[in-house]
């Protein structure tokens, strides 16, 4: 009698054999997931510097250097060519001492021209106001006429009066007399009248006239005077600096071809990177070292413009002690931001270079795992710590360049 085969069911023995495979892959992924990233490093290759709570000062050094605290530039006046040098760099020079001369051929012509065409004006006006004198005069000479005619009219008028009143002069004859009398007498009164708005007008005229000439003369003298610019003359007594004139070399009007140093104190200038700007204002104070002694200064100006990265800040020294500087020395000035606080810091480093400060390496026995941080203000030696670390964690501070897609690190 046959035996019935019961039939094995092909289901179930495939779930069997894709649990093993989906658990594998399962923890593949799960495995490729959770992998951190990690490099094997030599740990004499790194610097490894420990996070501490200590006081905190918010400050920046910064190069200086000493200038006087007062200058004044240069400048030529007249443009034209140096003819003449008479003072070097460098050298002491007195408040009008000349210092150079310059020859401008040109600029010379036009003066000589303006300087003949103001001494014609001024002369045609001398003329105008002779001319109005010479009027006065003539009328004045006439004048003269004019009364005597009228002094002759009245004596005949007051003889033939008295010889009509004893009728011995017929009255045609006195009326004569007396219309001539009238005719001078009225004469003589319209030429007075006449004579004195003449008077009044030319001395009007006069007054302008002369007017006109005092300031024709005053241009004269500022033209005559011009023509000493050429002549370059130290405007006050200092030193001299930055002057490099060279003879045949032109120049032109309000180009500056030196400074002069007034040599009564001494301020320091520093260029200041300008992430700082806003943090450097008038009032802050700062520490040079001099001759081993630290000589207070503090800020005095801020020129916000940048150049080159870079603006400009002027320190005044605060010590009333008279020191023995010199212009062009340099300081490393160390400007204070803030004041001194405890706070929690981490030494500076290369790191921040590629991780910006966002991420450091945390060293625990014999690993540096990545960890995500946060950091405030810094100065030469620190930065502030806000999160992501506590005093005495250690921390690599070199450089993370070959670091920037790895989480965790292996020291051997």
């Amino acid at each position: 009698m046959d035996t019935i085969i019961a039939r094995k069911n092909k289901k179930n023995i495939y779930l069997l054999l894709a649990i093993p495979v989906f658990l594998g892959v399962a923890y593949l992924l799960y495995s490729a997931a959770t992998h951190k990233a990690s490099l094997t490093v030599n740990k004499n290759e790194i610097t490894i510097k420990e996070v501490e709570q200590t006081y905190f000062e918010d400050f920046i050094v910064v190069q200086a250097k000493v200038e006087p605290l007062n200058s004044m530039l240069l400048n030529v006046v007249e443009g034209g060519s140096i003819k003449e040098i008479f003072a070097a760099n460098g050298d002491f020079v007195t408040e009008g001492q000349p210092l150079a001369r310059l020859y401008n051929p040109n600029t010379e012509l036009n003066y000589m021209t303006q300087e003949t065409s103001i001494i014609e004006q001024i002369n045609n006006l001398d003329k105008a106001k002779l001319d109005l004198r010479n009027q006065e005069l003539n009328m004045a000479k006439d004048l003269v006429a004019i009364d005597h005619d009228y002094q002759d009219a009245k004596n005949l008028y007051d003889l033939n009066e008295k010889l009509y009143k004893q009728e011995i002069l017929s009255k045609n004859e006195w009326e004569k007399t007396q219309e001539n009398f009238r005719f001078q007498k009225e004469r003589k009164n319209i030429i007075q009248q006449s004579m004195q708005k003449e008077k009044q007008a030319n001395r009007i005229q006069i007054g302008q006239i002369g007017q006109s000439q005092a300031t024709m003369m005053k241009s004269l003298e500022i033209l005559r005077g011009n023509k000493q610019n050429f002549l370059v003359t130290a405007p006050l007594s200092g030193r001299l600096t930055s002057f490099e004139p060279v003879l045949g070399k032109n120049y032109l009007a309000g180009e500056s071809i030196g400074k002069i140093d007034v040599m009564k104190g001494y301020k320091l200038v520093a260029e200041v990177d300008e992430y700082y700007l806003s943090r450097v204002t008038k009032g802050q104070k700062g520490k040079v070292d001099f001759k081993g002694e630290e000589i207070e200064v503090e800020v005095a100006r801020v020129i916000p413009e940048i150049k080159n990265g870079r603006f400009t800040a002027e320190l005044n020294f605060i010590s009333k002690k008279e020191l023995a500087l010199q212009q062009g020395l340099s300081f490393g000035v160390r400007l204070t931001l803030s004041e001194k606080a405890q706070t929690v810091v981490v030494p500076k480093g290369r790191f921040t270079e590629e991780s910006g400060g966002k991420y450091v390496f945390v060293v625990n026995g014999t690993t540096a795992e990545r960890r995500q941080v946060k950091l405030g203000r810094e100065n030469p030696v620190y930065h502030e710590v806000l999160s992501g670390l506590k005093p005495g964690d250690r921390v690599i501070t070199s450089t993370y360049a070959d670091y920037k897609d790895v989480e965790v690190l292996n020291l051997e």
